[in-house]
């Protein structure tokens, strides 16, 4: 299968994968052709050019803003999430554009939100609302979609350190927005002195990347390096990769790892959970179970692929209290599965369908596509899950 693999080693920011993906041979007439439904263009002029840093060369891609969106930068200073999801909806984008780029503004909504204290939809962008992040997510999506991926993974994302000014004020360095995006995902601190992931930058790896692997296996055809603005002491690039991934069947051999625990805190097993799942591991749970000398404890059981499973391994060494794991091997069956989109009256939802021999067996709606859909229409979310049953039994009828 066809895959995207992004290299964070110093970050990433929304130019800087505009540059990459454009570098890795997106073409940069489709792009200016896509962004030009959005209607604004009077606005701003896409800057692309071939640049470097510390002798890798690659794409350099700037938004500079025109007089046009200067004079009337007032009017839009406080874009909220319905103003951006209005822009793009009436655009002539296609529909799978169109969701990809919702999709990242959402994670932003949510985080900005949470920060705030404000519900996502009320949520006041800065930054993010301006018109050089919107050309940014949305060009984002137009290449992601032009590259035709069937998986889209990413390294350990390099955040940096110290301080940034924004429209809050002088905040640290990862700024509270990109830290919430980014909860949940491995990412390192620290790397360099300044602020090497944007908000915009998280909200693309947020909602685009399927898996984090450090180590990954698979034939690369293309590399592409998208240029940053700022100096580093390192090369402020990102660096992406494309190619072929030999595609896992869903019946094969898996490992299973477990170990007793009687001596942690809840708190730190559901960050052992998160981690595990981060790295890729196919399933984590725990079972209660009653220890030595009646003392209660849980067991951890860990079901993981064996190209990741010392990776696991060391995580449950660390992380937990466990002196010894015991493993085994299993055989896993899985029914075929496929995302399909479906319209409601409340929008595009995505549907996870499982097959048998040809024949779909059942289905559910993605939690978060519900969950927005709820906030977005001001009704409860069994409403949404309702329509979604109506428009599955129309169409398969």
């Amino acid at each position: 299968m066809r895959v995207l693999y992004y290299d964070c080693f110093s970050g990433i920011s929304g130019d800087m994968n505009l540059g990459a993906l454009l570098d890795l041979g997106v073409e940069e007439a489709h792009l200016r052709s896509e962004l030009s439904k959005l209607d604004l263009d009077e606005h701003f002029k896409l800057l692309v050019s071939k640049s470097s840093k510390m002798g890798i060369c690659g794409t350099k891609v700037t938004v500079h803003l025109t007089q046009k969106w200067h004079t009337q930068a007032h009017h839009h200073a406080h874009r909220t999430y319905q103003s951006i999801e209005t822009l793009i909806q009436k655009s002539r984008l296609s529909e799978a554009v169109k969701q990809r780029s919702i999709a990242m503004f959402w994670e932003v909504a949510m985080a900005e939100g949470k920060i705030h204290g404000k519900a996502p939809l009320d949520v006041g962008f800065h930054e993010v609302g301006a018109i050089d992040s919107i050309v940014d997510i949305i060009g984002a999506a137009i290449c992601l979609e032009a590259l035709h991926v069937t998986k889209i993974m990413a390294s350990t994302i390099e955040l940096g350190g110290g301080f940034v000014r924004c429209a809050h004020g002088t905040l640290p360095v990862p700024a509270p927005a990109t830290l919430e995006i980014l909860k949940n995902i491995p990412i390192r601190l620290n790397g360099v002195s300044s602020e090497a992931t944007t908000p915009t930058g998280a909200a693309i790896i947020k909602a685009n990347v399927h898996l984090f692997e450090e180590k990954p296996f698979f034939k690369v055809e293309k590399i592409g390096y998208g240029i940053g603005h700022k100096e580093f002491l390192i090369p402020n690039v990102l660096r992406v990769f494309l190619g072929e991934m030999e595609e896992k069947k869903d019946m094969g051999e898996e490992i299973v790892l477990e170990t007793n625990i009687d001596d942690m805190s809840p708190e730190i097993l559901a960050y052992v959970q998160e981690r595990l799942f981060a790295m890729g591991v196919k399933d984590v749970y725990t079972t209660a179970i009653t220890t030595k000398k009646n003392r209660l404890g849980v067991k951890l059981s860990v079901l993981v692929s064996p190209d990741i499973e010392h990776e696991a391994m060391r995580i449950l060494f660390e992380e937990t209290s466990s002196i010894g794991l015991r493993r085994y091997r299993v055989d896993k069956i899985a029914l075929e599965r496929e995302i399909r989109s479906v319209s409601t009256c409340y929008g595009e939802i995505a549907v996870k369908c499982s097959f048998y021999e040809g024949k779909m067996l059942k289905y559910k709606a993605e939690y978060e596509h519900c969950k927005h859909a709820a906030l977005l229409y001001h009704v409860p979310i069994s409403k949404v899950y309702e329509s979604v049953a109506h428009a599955m039994r129309t169409t398969n009828a």
